[in-house]
């Protein structure tokens, strides 16, 4: 059993996570135990002050653990621990064999998954493909897709603005400087600078700007310093794509397992895009700062931020509908290559607790 727990690890680490921070670390309690700890990232990170892209993380690790034990015969039983800290939460796993359990047609694709910010073909999902993803999210959650040219323009112009918003607090500033890895092509625990989707002039520069938020400030307030990344990063591939689109919660989340169970149909979704041959990015940024609103977390010490986040809350409004405060994923997909640039995992034995 004990090569099956390996196994199984050597995958689960492939599981996606905001700026690949891989909130989770293992500890083996037997060949049949695992306990995996969870952690959030409120401490430092300007987008989980809540924690909740942090427990979607977790919740897609745990059915990326899933998936994998049944390619060794095993099912995996998963039980959070109660009374702890919500910072940090942890989950039980017991595997059990199961003889009559066949390999998760999803395997193949784990390591595959990745995140692809460059411009995807604009060809429309076709029927089959939609309904392999919807079937994909489970019961429990169903897609809102936004396609058509009009309306994957007000999705983009929607990203546009927040990126205006993202990239002028210093609180964001901190985060960005912290989980790019300059001059790479791939990253075991950052985002490499080649995966970050700009050309490389605006890269270069980027990089050189990013020394000190007085440097993007004044960027920002003289030299129009947000305007060449977000058309290259929000704009562009906010219309160059088959479909924005949202995972949508049949009911309104409000406990760490509704955000697991929502990372754990998330992971869901994306393997099976990535089995169609589908790419996809992340759009979270309008639904965290819409969040803030709603609980009156302050997010900034800059002024008119709340402002402004206020404002944009109110276009994803617009956007969503009713299904708003039941989004708890966005992004967008469309057919294209896989990118050449990707963040990495940390090997299973630097995931152990210590």
């Amino acid at each position: 059993m004990s090569g099956k727990l390996e196994a199984i690890l050597e995958l689960a680490r492939w599981a996606p996570s905001g700026d690949n921070t891989q909130p989770w670390r293992f500890e083996k309690v037997s060949d049949n135990h695992l306990v995996v700890h969870g952690f959030d990232t409120r401490d430092h990170c300007v987008y989980d002050l809540d924690g909740h892209p942090s427990q979607i993380a977790i919740g897609a690790l745990l059915e990326t653990i899933a998936i994998a034990a049944s390619g060794q015969g095993l099912t995996a039983i998963f039980q959070r621990r109660l009374n702890l800290p919500e910072t940090t939460p942890t989950i039980d796993v017991q595997f059990e064999l199961n003889s009559q359990l066949k390999p998760n047609e999803l395997i193949p694709y784990i390591t595959q998954r990745s995140v692809q910010r460059r411009p995807l073909h604009m060809r429309r999902l076709s029927p089959i493909e939609k309904n392999a993803l919807e079937a994909a999210a489970g019961n429990d959650f169903q897609i809102f897709w936004i396609e058509g040219f009009s309306n994957k323009l007000s999705t983009a112009k929607l990203m546009f603005a927040n990126a205006k918003l993202r990239l002028t607090i210093p609180e964001a500033y901190e985060v960005h400087r912290s989980v790019i890895q300059w001059n790479s092509q791939y990253s075991e625990d950052k985002v490499p600078d080649q995966a970050v989707g700009l050309d490389p002039l605006t890269l270069r520069l980027m990089r050189w700007v990013m020394q000190s938020w007085q440097r993007v400030s004044f960027f920002n307030r003289y030299l129009a310093g947000t305007l060449a990344p977000r058309l290259q990063l929000d704009l562009i591939p906010g219309i160059a794509c088959a479909a924005h689109f949202a995972l949508i919660a049949r009911q309104e989340p409000e406990s760490i397992d509704d955000y697991i169970s929502a990372g754990r149909a998330l992971q869901r979704f994306w393997l099976t895009a990535t089995k169609l041959d589908l790419q996809l990015q992340p759009e979270m940024t309008p639904l965290i700062f819409a969040a803030y609103t709603r609980q009156k977390i302050q997010f900034s010490q800059t002024s008119g931020a709340m402002e402004t986040a206020i404002s944009l809350a109110k276009q994803l409004k617009n956007l969503l509908g009713n299904s708003t405060r039941r989004a708890v994923f966005m992004g967008r997909i469309g057919a294209g290559l896989a990118p050449k640039a990707r963040s990495l995992r940390l090997a299973p034995n630097r995931l152990r607790k210590n």
